[in-house]
């Protein structure tokens, strides 16, 4: 009685406990934030918590409200469910077809296969080009069959971007009754002045949708919270196709008091992007290949020495993400965390 398609699917198997030899652990594997919640939204959240006992907003209307008037668009073009994966499987599901088939970047984020095949469709994955989106190949892979396409950007492992005008040409030659999906879940990391806003975007593309998360810069990856601005048509495809009371009283009361603590969010975020810096410093100084990364994130693209590579890394207590055969991704954490990523990325040097 179990869809072969859901037989088929990976199932998460998480990596082995991983301990310095001192005890200490660093969680670079996930693309966290190293802070957690900002204190007004500790107290947020603990005030809500009192009322656990009583269902949340079904229509989430004080974080949609929150969200139009931080962002300048209507509340009807809003809608939010859990975290990223829940919206963009919500508009998955809102535009799937017997046979339809979705066009995604690979590699990328690795929920979209799975959540393509979930709704029924047929993933297509568009090999990158230099760590990069590679447009011509995604466009020239749309058919007749195709239902959405996804834009990861920057994109995730490798942090690379894609840039306005060929963002815009792409989007433009796609027909238009096929979904666009662009995934900005790392926006506010984002410092290449050439890398779009998608909600710039939106005007006059009722087709493209533009989903964000609260879970990365916001500090709040435990909550599950997430959102799309879209056409009010689309965002309204994607409350329909919602699970219900998809997002808790208490996520909801973060994500508002998060929102509403833009300044001192903004000064956390800064000091996670010079980090970066910091640290894709330090792997180009020894002698590594490090894409710019407009994420929290850098990529090493180190192949076969991947796995190799993350174990060197374990036993020094640091947890990466190795994608076997590809490359290594590391978050970035606070100071403490990343002097030790690198001291353990030096027994690996490749200068000579």
């Amino acid at each position: 009685m179990i869809r072969p398609v859901v037989a088929s699917l990976p199932t998460f198997k998480p990596g082995p406990p991983v301990v310095s030899p001192s005890g200490e652990t660093f969680l670079l594997g996930a693309n966290e934030s190293p802070d957690g919640p900002l204190p007004s939204v500790a107290e947020a959240m603990a005030r809500a918590a009192a009322d656990a006992h009583r269902y949340p907003d079904y229509t989430s209307a004080e974080l949609v409200g929150e969200l139009a008037s931080s962002l300048g668009v209507g509340t009807g073009q809003v809608a939010v469910g859990c975290g990223s994966c829940g919206v963009i499987a919500n508009l998955l599901s809102a535009v799937e077809e017997p046979g339809g088939e979705v066009v995604f970047p690979w590699r990328s984020f690795e929920a979209y296969p799975t959540m393509t095949k979930l709704a029924g469709m047929t993933p297509v994955p568009v090999p990158l080009r230099d760590e990069r989106h590679d447009l011509p190949a995604m466009a020239a892979a749309v058919t007749s069959k195709t239902r959405a396409v996804i834009v990861c950007n920057p994109n995730n492992p490798t942090g690379t971007v894609v840039r306005r005008a060929e963002l815009e040409s792409f989007v433009d030659s796609l027909p238009p009754d096929v979904l666009v999906l662009l995934d900005e879940a790392y926006f506010e990391y984002v410092r290449d002045p050439e890398s779009p806003d998608g909600l710039d975007l939106l005007a006059g593309r009722p087709s493209l949708a533009v989903v964000r998360t609260f879970s990365k810069a916001h500090g709040l990856a435990g909550l599950r919270v997430g959102y799309v601005i879209a056409d009010e048509r689309l965002a309204g495809a994607a409350r329909t196709a919602s699970l219900s009371f998809g997002v808790n009283r208490i996520a909801q009361a973060a994500a508002v008091a998060s929102l509403r603590a833009g300044d001192e969010l903004t000064a956390r975020v800064e000091a996670t992007v010079k980090e970066l810096a910091r640290v894709r410093a330090a792997l180009l100084d020894q002698c590594r290949t490090v894409p710019e990364s407009e994420a929290n994130f850098v990529w090493l693209p180190l192949g076969e020495e991947s796995v190799a590579f993350a174990a060197t890394c374990a036993a020094a207590g640091v947890a990466v993400r190795a994608f076997p055969g590809e490359g290594v991704r590391v978050s970035i954490g606070d100071a403490r965390a990343n002097d030790a990523f690198l001291a353990a990325a030096e027994h690996h040097s490749r200068c000579h």
